[in-house]
């Protein structure tokens, strides 16, 4: 092997700064973070910078797509803006129209919307480009989580 200093000598290398030693096999690197935990944002945690509205041209780092129309950029077109969303029924409006039936109300009805699945489209090339979906149908329970806000994370 030409043009490779030999390898030092483990003696030698206790001499070295620790930052200069190189790493051994099967350690860490130190500096390098390392996530365990799953996105705060994901898990429900809004930051306080978040961007609710449209974003005029402030680049975003992620956006959280979830009742209402999210701020975003497009990936197919470049569109920067709010998206349109679309609605489906979800189990949670099923489970909820059969708890009340007996009551006249009816979570399928359209103006019931809270607990549909909700689809986010590009309001310029009309792309789909995230998706919502309630599959908790225990969310019938909580009405202060019917609808939860769409937002976005600036870079």
């Amino acid at each position: 092997m030409q043009g490779y200093p030999p390898p030092p000598h483990q003696a030698e290398m206790s001499k070295m700064p620790p930052q200069q030693q190189p790493p051994v096999m099967g350690e860490p690197v130190m500096g390098v973070p390392y996530y365990v935990q799953e996105n705060p944002y994901q898990a429900g945690m809004i930051p306080p910078n978040a961007i609710y509205g449209d974003p005029k041209g402030v680049p975003l780092q992620q956006t959280i797509y979830r009742d209402t129309p999210a701020p975003f950029n497009c990936l197919y077109c470049g569109d920067t803006g709010l998206t349109e969303v679309r609605s489906k029924p979800s189990l949670a409006s099923v489970v909820g129209c059969l708890m009340c039936c007996g009551c006249g109300f009816c979570f399928l009805l359209r103006s019931m919307d809270c607990l549909w699945h909700k689809y986010h489209y590009c309001s310029h090339c009309h792309q789909k480009v995230a998706e919502f979906e309630k599959s908790d149908p225990c969310i019938v329970m909580d009405p202060p989580n019917w609808t939860e806000a769409s937002f976005a994370v600036p870079a």
